[in-house]
């Protein structure tokens, strides 16, 4: 009879080692899988952020020197890209600076002509950048004024802007400065000055820096 409670016994301590065994393995380990949906989330946060385009290019190009550099920055910063297009587009006798009668000649000798109409001034999206940068070629030293119009006629409260320029010969002077004094709003970095040649590596170099 004892050896048969003793039996009994062994049975059911047997049966609850195996009843905490199977629980255990079910429940894990619960810190670890805390620690796991932490990183997970983690991760997913860092994708999200990732993908969350807050950088956005505006270029304004008479011709294609800027629009070619815009581009390439807006790649390599992954980055959204706007044009600014004069409501009457400049065509290439207009860009004769050669010529005292053409249409840049007589705006740069005028300055009331230089508040040029523009298409729209409207981006979409734009309370959803945080840093914009503004992309323009040089006439006479200045940036080039369609650019001038838009800076004007914008908010830039909280978000951060940087100037890039494209030219022949001359250099950035102080068209970057010049633009910020159009505006009230925005906190304007040192502008950046690209060849109109300006190779891949060249606007990498400074895309790698910003």
């Amino acid at each position: 009879m004892n050896k048969k409670i003793i039996a009994i016994i062994l049975i059911i301590s047997g049966l609850l080692a195996i009843t905490a065994g199977a629980i255990l393995l079910l429940t894990g380990k619960p810190k670890d899988d805390s620690l796991d949906q932490s990183n997970q989330s983690n991760k997913t946060e860092e994708t999200t952020t990732m993908n969350s385009n807050k950088t956005l290019v505006i270029y304004f190009s008479a011709q294609n020197h800027t629009r070619n550099v815009a581009a390439k920055i807006a790649t390599n910063l992954n980055a959204d890209i706007f044009e600014i297009e004069p409501a009457e587009p400049y065509t290439e006798e207009d860009l004769d600076w050669t010529d005292s009668n053409s249409r840049v000649s007589r705006e740069h000798d005028d300055a009331s002509l230089q508040d040029v109409a523009l298409k729209t001034t409207t981006v979409p999206n734009w309370d959803s950048y945080d840093t914009v940068l503004i992309g323009y070629p040089i006439w006479w030293g200045l940036s080039a004024w369609p650019i001038d119009s838009f800076v004007k006629q914008t908010d830039f409260t909280g978000k951060t802007v940087i100037p890039f320029c494209t030219s022949h010969s001359s250099g950035l002077g102080s068209s970057d400065t010049n633009l910020h004094s159009k505006t009230t709003t925005g906190n304007w970095q040192p502008g950046h000055r690209f060849s109109q040649d300006a190779t891949d590596a060249d606007v990498k170099e400074w895309t790698d820096s910003l």
